[in-house]
C-alpha cells in the first residue's frame, strides 16, 4: 500500500508582472487502488497542481509539501519523481521526433525498472497492449507523437500507463479530443491498469463523460486554486445538471 499525501500546497507561475499565485494551499491525500477526481473550471489550477506534482519548472513551489510513502518528492528530479513510481499522461503529448514509440518505451522501462527487460518479453508486452488499445502494430516503429493524431497520443499514454506500472497515475484531461470509441478504448486501458497494478489515479476532467467508464472512489471540486467541496460519486452528478457556477462566484 502507498500513499500520494498533498499537504498546504503553494504554487506560483513566473509571468512579466511577477510572480502569480494558482495553487493556494492543496490538500489531497491518495492511496494505492482509489480513484480521485479532479473537477473545476478553466484556470483553476487543476493541471497546474499535476504538472506541479510532476516537477514542471515553470511552476514554484512556495509552500507546502508532497510525499510519496514518507518520502519527499519536492526535492526529486522530474526522472527520480517517474523512478519512485509517479506517472504523468499529459493534456498535450509533445512530439519526439527521432525517436521511435518502441525505444522511446524501452528506455523508459529500462530507467523504470533499473535493468532492459527481456527482449522476447517486452515484445510480447508491447504487443498486447497494442492490441488492447486498438492500435496498428506498425504504430510501433513510429517516432513519439509525430503526426498522431488526438486519440493516438493518448492511446500512446495510456500505454505507458501500462508497460510502466507506476504507484501513481497523474491523468490530466485524458479525454480531451477523443470521440466517443476513442474514449472507451482509451477508459478502459486505464481500468486495466489499474486492476493490474493496484495503483491510485488522480485523474483531473471537466466533464462527467469519462467518469462513467473510470469510476471515482472520491470527487474533488478545484476554484480558485484550492479545492472547495469533495464527496463522491454523487458530486460528478450535480456538478453535471449545475454546472460550476455557484463554485467561481463564491
Amino acid at each position: 500500500m502507498s500513499t500520494l499525501d498533498i499537504k498546504g500546497l503553494q504554487v506560483s507561475v513566473a509571468t512579466e508582472a511577477g510572480f502569480t499565485e494558482i495553487l493556494r494551499g492543496v490538500d489531497l491525500t491518495i492511496k494505492s487502488g482509489e480513484t480521485h477526481a479532479i473537477m473545476g473550471p478553466n484556470g483553476s489550477g487543476k493541471s497546474t497542481l499535476a504538472y506541479s506534482i510532476a516537477g514542471h519548472p515553470k511552476y514554484t513551489i512556495t509552500g507546502g509539501s508532497v510525499t510519496l510513502d514518507g518520502v519527499d518528492v519536492l526535492a526529486m528530479s522530474v526522472d527520480e519523481r517517474a523512478k519512485a513510481g509517479l506517472f504523468l499522461a499529459m493534456q498535450y503529448p509533445v512530439e519526439v521526433p527521432g525517436v521511435s514509440v518502441t525505444n522511446f518505451l524501452r528506455t523508459a522501462a529500462t530507467a523504470i525498472r533499473g535493468e532492459a527487460p527481456k527482449v522476447r518479453t517486452w515484445v510480447g508486452e508491447v504487443k498486447e497492449a497494442m492490441k488492447s488499445l486498438n492500435m496498428d502494430p506498425n504504430f510501433a516503429e513510429r517516432n513519439v507523437n509525430e503526426g498522431f493524431s488526438g486519440g493516438e497520443k493518448k492511446r500512446h499514454e495510456i500505454m505507458q500507463l501500462e508497460l510502466l506500472k507506476p504507484k501513481f497515475a497523474i491523468l490530466d484531461e485524458t479525454d480531451s479530443g477523443l470521440d466517443v470509441d476513442a474514449l472507451r478504448i482509451v477508459s478502459e486501458g486505464v481500468v486495466r491498469a489499474k486492476e493490474a497494478n493496484n495503483h491510485g489515479i488522480l485523474l483531473i476532467t471537466h466533464y462527467t463523460r469519462i467518469l462513467k467508464y473510470i469510476k471515482p472512489d472520491f470527487v474533488h471540486v478545484f476554484a480558485s486554486g484550492r479545492i472547495v467541496e469533495q464527496g463522491g460519486p454523487e458530486l460528478a452528478d450535480k456538478l453535471e445538471a449545475q454546472g460550476y457556477a455557484e463554485y467561481v462566484t463564491a
